[in-house]
């Protein structure tokens, strides 16, 4: 059964971008190194980051994003940019004639895409991009792991690293903690809230 890691690259405040879509410094690390590694374009980081990316990129199955990081991104020419498949939680279908042959899924649930990403996935694992689709299946329970890269910036607004969740969550204490140049890689397990009857 797949793992459902919510990942994305985060301000020191917990932002993903800035009001305007706008990354700023976040991403900058995929370039201040001398390792080189094949994400949606090449990359050079430090050996502490590639070894992380490149591992986690490997475990991947399958990738659940929202509509606008489809729309944004063009759905990456229809190569996904981290395992075999991508699941796109949209009202929307797929866009008339857009890479027929594009291994995307268009699902219009949250709950739906990450079950659909799950199957497809195998033994892999599901990774989805945090924001308002990680934020809204981290609400549901749906999330069985964090990983952020926290960048030493500070948005003060923008985009929240998980949506639109309002309410307490306890997380386990970190299992992975590996420091790059300029980026802080973690990974959290999500604490599963006890039964009502204590099981």
């Amino acid at each position: 059964m797949s793992t459902v890691v919510m990942h994305n690259v985060v301000s020191l405040d917990g932002f993903i971008a800035d009001a305007d879509d706008q990354v700023g410094p976040l991403f900058d690390w995929y370039s201040n190194g001398d390792q080189e590694i094949d994400t949606v374009v090449t990359s050079t980081v430090s050996k502490e980051s590639a070894d992380y990316v490149s591992s986690m990129m490997a475990g991947v199955g399958a990738l659940v994003v929202g509509r606008h990081v489809f729309d944004m991104t063009n759905g990456w020419e229809g190569k996904p940019p981290t395992g075999d498949h991508v699941v796109v939680v949209s009202h929307r279908p797929k866009p008339v004639g857009w890479h027929p042959e594009a291994p995307f899924h268009f699902v219009d649930d949250v709950a739906d895409a990450v079950r659909r990403a799950g199957e497809l996935a195998g033994e892999r694992n599901v990774a989805i991009a945090a924001g308002d689709v990680g934020g809204q299946a981290f609400a549901l329970g749906l999330v069985d792991e964090v990983a952020m890269d926290v960048v030493p910036v500070v948005f003060g607004s923008g985009k929240r690293y998980f949506g639109s969740v309002d309410a307490q969550h306890l997380l386990e204490d970190p299992h992975t903690v590996i420091q790059g140049r300029r980026v802080l890689h973690l990974r959290y397990r999500v604490r599963r809230q006890p039964a009502a009857d204590g099981r």
